[in-house]
């Protein structure tokens, strides 16, 4: 599966983002193998289906990533 490349912005560019509300879901993380296709296939369909909230929820959740990492960076 493809690794997506990190971007090298920082916490202090991004405008202030409100948390107006908060629900918990479930879910379980896979760690798949496929073919080549069948991710092309997967990734197509992901895209049709995907709504904005969905790359919203993305973006945060690898920005946050991102930040933790660069923060355990500095602490090493």
């Amino acid at each position: 599966m493809k690794k997506t490349k990190k971007t090298q912005s920082f916490i202090s560019d991004l405008p202030i983002i409100k948390i107006l509300s908060e629900e918990e879901e479930m879910f379980v993380k896979m760690n798949l193998e496929m073919e080549d296709e069948t991710h092309k296939m997967l990734v197509k369909w992901g895209k049709e289906v995907a709504s904005d909230e969905d790359y919203i929820s993305i973006a945060i959740t690898a920005g946050l990533e991102e930040y933790v990492d660069a923060l355990d960076n500095k602490q090493k």
